[in-house]
């Protein structure tokens, strides 16, 4: 096969860690897994920007892209092209039926709101990108659902979730019960006593971060924590739901952390958190947050709902709670809390379960199988 890999979320070389939203992962880490393919010639085309500046520079090179795609059809340089989102396929819309009289298939990862996203030009877009699409690989059922809604026959849709880059987090599990490593953004230890529930993601309304705070936290017993990691446009709504709540000692926004810092969120844990809530047109697609806490040895409680259901298999590396039901989020967070022999073997099955079926090798494959289908 010879690959045309298309993304317009790559961080820079010299600043990897500028731009690693999920979907950036995603991206940056399925095309280093390509790369050592010898099943495969893959050339690729890249817009590497910071997450600060991805958003302007992105309108002239999705633009530029289009010219560069018309030029591919004429050169017919690749049986197949392969876009990392629905965004990074807009240039489809004009260079899209001369590459398919080219006879080049056209293939694209879909993670939830590149789809969904509510603006009713975009929305435009979405559905004329469904019928020139071959297939489509969206990361979560619930997702694909979104695609087949907006006119994507289904026959062309294949669900291939997200994976996780096993390496980064080599021998985190193992080393749960050591003492502290690293600080992390300056919050003072903990009792020795504590029950650490934590999270990680952007702050924005459909992650229910306020929800858990207003509702939740209140229930549980003053030896439980929660520190958020991330940023972004709820930011605001969350401090002031933990000044409401009076949980300012028991509840920390940590903000953006490093890498070094993540890790040691992850291995100090005991619970990690997905308390989402239905946003009309801003779904959770994956959660691919929830596989790098998993391969850490921390099992998630998360909302019953979205792309959510095909990270976590109930029992196994996890447990669902209807959304917004504070009396089931925090009932099971008190039988964790009562059960330390079996959150330690939920903790193994979780590390197992993540280990062995989220790796990128396995992953990778079955990304190559969908688009040789077609």
């Amino acid at each position: 096969m010879r690959l045309l890999f298309v993304s317009h979320s790559f961080p820079p070389p010299d600043a990897p860690l500028s731009n690693v939203g999920g979907m950036q992962r995603v991206a940056s880490e399925l095309h280093r897994e390509l790369e050592g393919r010898d099943d495969l010639a893959m050339r690729t085309v890249a817009l590497r920007a910071s997450w600060k500046w991805v958003h302007i520079r992105a309108v002239p090179f999705l633009a530029s892209l289009a010219v560069r795609l018309g030029r591919e059809a004429a050169a017919h340089r690749a049986d197949t092209i392969l876009f990392t989102s629905m965004t990074s396929a807009l240039p489809l819309l004009i260079a899209g039926p001369a590459l398919k009289k080219k006879g080049i298939r056209l293939a694209a990862t879909v993670h939830g709101l590149d789809v969904t996203e509510p603006n009713p030009v975009y929305q435009m877009a979405v559905r004329r990108l469904c019928g020139l699409l071959d297939t489509a690989m969206p990361v979560s059922r619930a997702t694909g659902e979104e695609l087949v809604a907006r006119g994507l026959p289904r026959e062309r849709v294949h669900v291939v979730p997200n994976a996780v880059d096993l390496d980064r987090f080599e021998g985190v599990a193992a080393s749960r019960g050591e003492p502290a490593r690293v600080s992390i953004a300056g919050v003072p230890p903990l009792p020795a006593d504590a029950f650490l529930l934590v999270t990680v993601g952007r702050q924005v309304r459909r992650k229910g971060f306020v929800w858990f705070i207003d509702n939740v936290m209140p229930k549980l017993p003053d030896r439980v924590f929660f520190w958020l990691a991330g940023d972004g446009p709820d930011r605001q709504n969350i401090e002031a739901a933990i000044e409401r709540a009076g949980l300012g000692k028991r509840v920390r926004c940590l903000g953006k952390i490093s890498e070094a810092e993540l890790v040691e969120l992850y291995r100090r844990g005991r619970l990690f958190v997905m308390p989402n809530i239905v946003v009309p047109g801003d779904m959770e697609g994956f959660g691919i947050v929830m596989l790098e806490a998993g391969a850490c040895g921390l099992p998630t409680l998360a909302a019953d709902l979205e792309g959510i259901r095909d990270v976590i298999d109930e029992g196994v590396n996890g447990w669902f709670a209807p959304t917004q039901d504070a009396d089931a989020f925090s009932a099971r967070i008190e039988g964790l809390i009562d059960d330390p022999e079996g959150l330690r073997d939920a903790s193994e099955r979780t590390v197992e379960h993540v280990t062995t079926t989220f790796r990128w090798d396995t992953i990778a494959q079955r990304y190559l199988d969908a688009l040789r289908r077609h």
